[in-house]
């Protein structure tokens, strides 16, 4: 099969006819093999029923229901999961993603070997409440990823060889940074393609501002893991072993501080009456428990049954 279309969805019954004809019609135009897998994430409209209209209709057509609202993270992994084609097309259900572009993002990833290609709307029918939040998301991205030639992490429109999606675990709400995680996985071979956007022509967006602060916590969570998920020791234990080092020092000189001063017959105070001891000390206690820390760390990491799971591309 040539091509699997991924399409999360929650409350869109009103696009999918639409927007399965549209596909269907770049499809045979091109002669493409292809299959669209809806993913339904626990939509309380009728988006079900239409699913099933149309697989009645198209045997192209295939379906996963989920029970509830689960995000769009875990519908892309069920759709990954079920995926057929070489090559794996997903775009949002609200008709803001046009098909028209699936036959360039095919043939950028079967022959210009592209592992990833990220849609760009540079044109955006959006408010700037919107834009420019955006906008600076996708600069943090960039620098903390280092992928450097995307400009919309967040782009529904992504095209992908199979064994990118099959190699990775999109979880949480990490569908922002799967150009990142395809990354960590070894395929670094990512390109980028500015698409049309669309207005939105039913409904209203599912997604408020809150997606912007979940998004910044998941990029300092993946980045976390990405440096130090098998190496807790190096970080939690270099961090703990500087401040217990430090705050040793500083109680070595208010001790001396204080011998230094009864020795020339200079007026002093206890060390419990002075505030630097109490700061030192609370340094070192903290210092004690991030190196502990590292060392758990270490003990979980060496029991993850993750631990030498290393992406082999091939073996002779």
């Amino acid at each position: 099969m040539d091509i699997s279309v991924v399409v999360p969805l929650f409350n869109e019954e009103e696009s999918l006819p639409e927007l399965f004809c549209w596909i269907d019609k770049v499809m045979n135009a091109n002669n493409f093999s292809y299959e669209v897998i809806f993913v339904n994430d626990g939509s309380t409209d009728r988006s079900w029923n239409v699913i099933e209209e149309l697989q009645q209709k198209s045997p192209n057509v295939k379906g996963i229901k989920f029970r509830r609202n689960y995000g769009k993270s875990p519908a892309l992994y069920c759709g990954f999961k079920r995926a057929e084609g070489d090559v794996v097309i997903t775009m949002d259900a609200d008709l803001q993603d046009s098909p028209d572009e699936i036959p360039e993002l095919y043939r950028m990833i079967t022959e210009d070997g592209y592992d990833l290609v990220s849609g760009y709307k540079q044109k955006r029918y959006d408010p700037l409440s919107k834009t420019i939040p955006t906008k600076l998301f996708n600069a943090t991205a960039r620098k903390v990823s280092g992928i450097k030639n995307l400009h919309d992490f967040n782009c529904g429109l992504k095209a992908y060889r199979k064994e990118v999606i099959k190699n990775i675990e999109v979880y949480g709400e990490m569908h922002r940074y799967i150009p990142y995680l395809a990354k960590n996985a070894g395929f670094s071979k990512i390109g980028e393609k500015v698409v049309h956007h669309q207005a939105r022509k039913y409904g209203k967006t599912k997604f408020g501002l809150n997606r912007f602060v979940n998004g910044y916590l998941d990029l300092i969570s993946l980045w976390f893991l990405s440096k130090f998920g098998m190496k807790p020791m190096h970080i939690f234990g270099l961090t703990g072993s500087i401040m217990f080092i430090l705050g040793f020092i500083a109680v070595l000189v208010v001790g001396f501080s204080k011998l230094y001063q009864m020795w020339n017959g200079l007026p002093y105070r206890l060390v419990t009456e002075n505030p630097w001891f109490y700061i030192a000390l609370t340094t070192m206690i903290l210092g004690s428990q991030f190196f502990l820390a590292g060392f758990l760390g270490e003990l979980i990491s060496r029991n993850s049954t993750e631990r030498n799971n290393y992406q082999i591309e091939k073996e002779i």
